[in-house]
């Protein structure tokens, strides 16, 4: 073992921090909880459950444990190795841990529920609340999914573009700029960052992050964000609040601010026996270890005073871009116009036209839409994503449906035995897109992105519980 090799004084330095972090932690508790701080205590040191959130729109999965507050919510027994699993890089579910799961209630007092919105997820990475969101919306409402963070927009941009759902934008701005979208959005969601006390159990790091100093660091970063949210919702619109901790100043003092300026709270309806708490003052819901299956968890809703949101016309296609053979990837139901962005071809809803272009006018743009073509010399070849996407025409391209092991072996990005194998063709597990295979006669090359690959070796996890019984 390699010695620490760090000057003694800085080591005491730090664990005498550390402890005292704890203790400052564990005061606060205290506080908060009182009797009950030594049964948080002690459910933090257990494991946490296992749940996953199913893709309605790609799969389903009969369950015998599900997640109370969620409709396709399900817990599982243990954790398995979900990196084998085909159907998982299929985006037919997302490994979610059950309390955020909590958004499905929220969105569901707030009346939303098949109106046609413009809603903003303005702290998305990596995507968990946002794909739920997705699929909570109407199917007509545009989605735009943001995230400052550079490093965290890939992960955001590959769970996303494997959910598949169409009219979903991914911007990655600075909430300040939405300075420039005043009164733009119908619903706004906030997951802010913040010292992440509920996340003990399952992020050791947290843990050693954890100080007074940060919970007053997230305090200030979390009152400027919601300012711009803000500003940014229309009169009568929601807003969405939430964080991963239990430090009031975090949560309720938050919310507080709002309704001085006029918010009215959105009452969530709760059950009993789901154990989940109201906020200080009645001011959203707190989730604690050891009282759901679940980690630490806060939500609220407010609605914008001001006229209620009214559905209406979406926008107008202006100028439509007219590419015939890429259109022909993508099934009639939706007036697709497509966008060239970044040397790529995005397929957009033209009923959202005017909003996209809105919103590349204000936000740096990453993905305007569900990506259909990339440039390959003088040919368009489609995209990684449009393997995955919901609004892909059937009959588009030919498709090799591969067994468990040869989509395990194409999900590591090895190269497929064939026979005369010419053109593109459409790599399928139980009859969901992978990706793209490129004939060369004797086999079929393998296109799927080297970010997107399996490269761990198989751990001692078992399999999926849906996983073929030979496996």
């Amino acid at each position: 073992m390699e010695r620490d090799r760090r000057d003694p004084n800085e080591r005491y330095d730090r664990s005498r921090k550390a402890l005292e972090h704890t203790a400052a932690f564990q005061d606060r508790i205290q506080q908060l909880l009182g009797p009950e701080a030594s049964d948080l205590e002690a459910a933090l040191e257990l494991p946490p459950p296992v749940s996953i959130r199913l893709n309605a729109a790609k799969w389903s999965l009969p369950g015998s444990d599900p997640v109370p507050w969620c409709g396709t919510g399900q817990y599982l027994a243990e954790r398995p190795a979900f990196t084998f699993d085909p159907l998982f890089h299929a985006g037919c579910y997302y490994v979610q841990e059950p309390a955020s799961m909590l958004l499905e209630q929220a969105f569901r007092a707030s009346g939303l529920a098949g109106k046609d919105l413009v809603a903003l997820d303005l702290c998305a990475a990596p995507g968990g609340k946002t794909t739920h969101l997705r699929s909570l919306l109407s199917p007509d409402s545009l989605l735009v999914a943001n995230e400052i963070d550079r490093k965290r927009q890939f992960i955001l941009q590959e769970n996303l573009w494997k959910w598949g759902a169409a009219n979903t934008v991914i911007s990655g701005s600075d909430p300040r700029e939405l300075e420039r979208l005043p009164e733009f959005f119908d619903l706004i969601m906030v997951d802010a960052p913040c010292s992440g006390e509920g996340m003990f159990r399952k992020d050791a790091f947290a843990r050693t992050q954890w100080s007074p100093v940060l919970v007053q660091h997230c305090c200030g970063l979390q009152s400027t964000i919601l300012q711009h949210a803000w500003h940014a919702l229309k009169p009568g619109g929601t807003l969405f609040y939430s964080t991963c901790t239990w430090e009031t100043a975090e949560n309720e003092d938050q919310v507080a601010v709002l309704i001085a300026l006029g918010a009215v709270p959105i009452a969530i309806p709760l059950e009993p026996a789901w154990g989940i708490r109201m906020g200080e003052g009645d001011l959203g819901l707190r989730c604690y270890p050891h009282q759901i299956r679940g980690e630490g968890f806060f939500l609220a809703a407010l609605r914008k005073p001001g006229s209620h949101v009214e559905e209406g016309p979406l926008g107008s296609i202006t100028d439509p871009v007219h590419q015939p053979e890429l259109g022909m990837w993508l099934n009639e139901d939706r007036p697709w116009q497509l966008l060239e962005h970044d040397q790529l071809q995005f397929a957009i809803d033209g009923r959202h036209a005017l909003n996209i272009r809105s919103i590349s006018n204000a936000l740096r743009m990453l993905s305007p839409g569900v990506p259909v073509a990339e440039k390959k010399g003088e040919e368009w070849r489609p995209h990684a994503a449009l393997a995955l996407a919901i609004d892909r025409a059937t009959n588009a391209f030919p498709e090799i449906a591969l067994s468990h092991d040869q989509a395990l072996a194409y999900l590591r990005g090895t190269a497929l035995p064939a026979k005369d194998a010419r053109g593109t063709a459409l790599a399928t597990y139980e009859g969901h897109g992978l990706g793209w295979l490129r004939g060369a006669g004797n086999r079929w090359n393998n296109l799927l992105p080297a970010p997107w690959r399996i490269r761990a070796q198989q751990p001692m996890a078992p399999n999926v519980p849906w996983a073929p019984s030979q496996h």
